[in-house]
């Protein structure tokens, strides 16, 4: 089977996905995005952000992203498509533009204004959410609270269904079913070369953390599904 390359959300690192590294008994690696884990204090951007996801790659493989991961995903599969054999994009399926921008951009100056800059909010969210070798992982990886307006201004004029459309592989959309990211993944789907979408009942924004042994059977699928496919089946479109 392929092996696959984790991309986290916002704030977070490859730590976030410690235990998919686990569970997964499959060649697999977590990047690290600028401005975030041990690339804490590089600057966000979108290109460096898709170079990384790139420089990841040793050979063909499904590029699981969620949250901000998903979407650098969708940017890295489109501009590499030759690297990228299928793509998982989990919670990350709502346009971006100022309806999304604003809320980041009030909740960073809210965190900012706090002594520790919302340091301690993010550990007990994640503590009290998250099964407690993950969530310690998760918060040894460093929550990078000052990253939001870089990735905040990356994304304002990402056309996200363009490149989502311009990605000739094999994708799958997974969303939980009570996540707020979801809210235009129909549009997402109908880009899509070769879609499917999957909503996990009674799942959040967090499903890959929270669930993580049903997200794990969903990317195990999802490259196993890929093993099949001859190496040329992702040419770049012209």
């Amino acid at each position: 089977m392929v092996p696959v390359v984790f991309v986290h959300g916002i704030r977070l690192s490859g730590a976030a996905w410690s235990e998919q590294l686990e569970l997964l008994g499959h060649p697999a690696n977590a990047v690290d995005l600028p401005g975030h884990g041990t690339r804490r204090g590089v600057r966000f951007t979108l290109a460096a952000a898709t170079d990384a996801v790139a420089e990841a790659i040793d050979e063909r493989a499904l590029v699981v992203g969620h949250s901000l991961g998903g979407y650098v995903a969708i940017a890295a599969a489109a501009r590499h498509p030759e690297r990228v054999a299928g793509l998982v994009v989990a919670g990350s399926t709502f346009l971006p533009g100022r309806t999304l921008e604003a809320p980041f951009r009030i909740a960073h100056r809210l965190l900012t204004r706090l002594p520790d800059q919302g340091e301690r909010l993010g550990r007990r969210q994640f503590e009290s959410m998250l099964p407690p070798k993950l969530a310690r992982a998760v918060i040894d990886g460093g929550i990078a609270t000052e990253v939001i307006p870089d990735v905040a201004k990356a994304f304002a004029d990402f056309d996200v269904l363009g490149e989502l459309g311009s990605y000739p592989g094999p994708t799958w959309l997974i969303n939980g079913s009570r996540d707020h990211f979801r809210r235009h993944e129909r549009r997402f789907l109908d880009v899509c070369a070769d879609g499917r979408l999957v909503n996990v009942p009674k799942a959040g924004h967090y499903l890959p953390m929270v669930r993580g042994q049903e997200f794990s059977r969903l990317v195990f699928d999802a490259a196993r599904g890929l093993a099949s496919r001859p190496a040329e089946a992702n040419p770049p479109r012209r």
